[in-house]
């Protein structure tokens, strides 16, 4: 079947349907055409005219339906909400909007004039300020408007003021000027009264509470008018001598010349222990507190626990031939640096601490020289307080190490570089700046490898290229994270727990801490010490001792 051309499928135009349609279809569709518009014209004429606020509510709404995708509500009107801003402070012509304009620029220029010198012009100020506040006040009371007649004199003169405040250039390039200058003052304020407090917190550390040196005193007298109590050390028993060098039991080392700081650290540790007859206390004091020291040790048990008191002077062999640091004391520069506080003002005065010259401070770096027959001990400072059993110390495992010890560099403050000088070329080829540092005060050691390895040689070396103070400058730690490189087995974070002279502890952590250390400058026997430590302190002192009630009001 043969197909059709294409121009017969297309359909037929609008004017042949039209011609095609009955002549009075046609006509009846023209006449209702023009019909219909004028109908229309005659409604919309006769329509009153809609209201503007429906007409916005309603295209609102239209808006806020027809278009999700736009905000419901502009900026401002969140900002009004959360100001609570009212439709007169909003006005272009309300008055108390500009009163209290004027009010806060006015309060800025007081103090640019007066820092200016300038007393009567912020005289006048601060009076138009107090006429302008007075306004809104009695305005704000009657719960009315601000009205014109009485605030158009004062917004006049107010504008004066201001204008001639302008003119006076206590514009706000200047007033940015002189309030960076007083920032400026204020923080070399701030400075100076940091480093005063800084020393007179150094100074209040490093002097002797009036309690203490009572306490000596009376020790002292109470000591050399008994017989008895002399009796007590010298005529000991065989069974207690050999304690002393018996190492199946525990040995503990401290070294003070604070009696009543020693006396916590062994109350503490015999009272915790799960077997105080085993407990040997190694202590070492100085010529003045020998006696006093032995005397309060003398009058009071510890459990059975077996306390040996020597002192330092006894020990001939640490002269300046042997010991670097007596050697550097016998020299004029460093005798001047330590002590008379003039060598060096950029120096901080805690650098200048003469007790870290002391002997009782370096000689933990001789432990195995004064107890040649031990084999393993645990040092102890003098600001400790033992929580718990200290038995499992002993047998930890050092892996060939000669130091157990709690690392602190869980901070980057605690780390090599911080105590060390990392830029002198000794320091920076034999130690890496970022090692873990660890602290002093609950120390397991092992003086067989210490030793075999001549620790105290090397911390000999060290404080002898140390004599001008180039590689580090404070206390017996540098010298000991140098003699202890590479020597330290670090032990759980639980054993000793250290802050709490200085910062603020995780109560947590006291809590599960067998030992804990007071380092810093606030110790607890110092009115300085912090309050919320002193009492884990206080709860191992008998202040009920007769000694302890003449020498301490509490």
């Amino acid at each position: 079947m043969r197909r059709r051309p294409f121009l017969d499928q297309r359909r037929p135009s609008f004017n042949r349907r039209w011609q095609l349609r009955p002549w009075w279809v046609r006509l009846a569709l023209s006449l209702l055409l023009p019909l219909a518009c004028l109908v229309l014209l005659l409604a919309l004429r006769g329509s009153p005219d809609p209201d503007p606020a429906s007409v916005s509510t309603d295209s609102s709404r239209s808006a806020a339906t027809s278009s999700p995708l736009l905000p419901q509500r502009s900026y401002l009107d969140g900002v009004t909400d959360a100001l609570n801003i009212t439709d007169e402070m909003l006005s272009a012509h309300s008055f108390s909007r500009q009163l209290t304009d004027q009010i806060s620029l006015a309060k800025t220029y007081v103090v640019v004039a007066k820092e200016a010198n300038n007393l009567q012009f912020a005289a006048e100020l601060t009076s138009q300020i107090r006429r302008a506040q007075s306004i809104l006040a009695h305005a704000a009371a009657h719960g009315g408007t601000v009205m014109e007649q009485e605030a158009e004199k004062a917004i006049r003169d107010m504008s004066v003021l201001l204008f001639q405040a302008q003119q006076l250039r206590y514009d706000s390039g200047v007033t940015i000027m002189k309030l960076k200058g007083q920032i400026q003052s204020l923080e070399e304020k701030s400075k100076a009264e940091a480093e005063k407090s800084t020393k007179y917190g150094q100074i209040a550390a490093e002097e002797l509470p009036k309690g203490l040196y009572c306490l000596g005193v009376r020790l002292t007298m109470e000591w050399f008018r008994s017989t008895e109590l002399q009796r007590k050390f010298t005529d000991r028993s065989p069974a207690v001598q050999s304690n002393l060098r018996d190492n199946s039991l525990y040995h503990y080392c401290v070294f003070s010349d604070n009696i009543l700081a020693v006396s916590v650290v062994v109350n503490s540790t015999t009272l915790n222990s799960k077997h105080p007859e085993k407990i040997v206390f190694h202590l070492v004091t100085d010529e003045v507190n020998y006696a006093p020291m032995k005397a309060w040790f003398a009058l009071n048990d510890y459990r059975g626990a077996t306390v040996e008191i020597q002192k330092v002077e006894d020990f001939t062999w640490l002269n300046a031939s042997y010991v670097p640091v007596l050697k550097q004391l016998q020299n004029a520069a460093t005798q001047n640096f330590y002590f008379s506080g003039s060598a060096n003002r950029g120096t901080p005065i805690k650098f200048r601490n003469p007790k870290y010259l002391s002997m009782l401070n370096h000689l933990r770096f001789y432990i195995p020289e004064i107890y040649p027959e031990l084999r393993k001990v645990v040092f102890l400072d003098d600001d400790v307080v033992v929580q718990k059993d200290l038995s499992g110390l002993f047998t930890i495992n050092l892996n060939g190490n000669v130091m157990g010890a709690v690392e602190t560099c869980m901070e980057t403050f605690h780390r090599f570089h911080k105590y060390l000088n990392h830029s002198h070329p000794l320091i920076r080829a034999h130690f890496d700046p970022d090692a873990c540092g660890w602290a002093f005060g609950m120390n397991v050691l092992d003086l067989v490898e210490w030793r075999k390895k001549n620790v105290t040689g090397i911390y000999h070396y060290w404080q002898e290229r140390n004599a001008d103070h180039t590689l580090w400058k404070l206390g017996s730690l540098p010298p000991g994270l140098l003699a202890f490189y590479g020597l330290v087995e670090a032990l759980d974070p639980r054993w000793h727990v250290l802050g709490l002279g200085y910062t603020t502890v995780d109560p947590a952590a006291i809590k599960e801490g067998a030992v804990l250390h007071y380092n810093g400058n606030m110790k607890p026997w110092l009115k300085i010490g912090m309050e919320k430590y002193k009492g884990f302190w206080d709860n191992y002192v008998d202040y009920s001792h007769p000694l302890l009630q003449r020498c301490f009001t509490r």
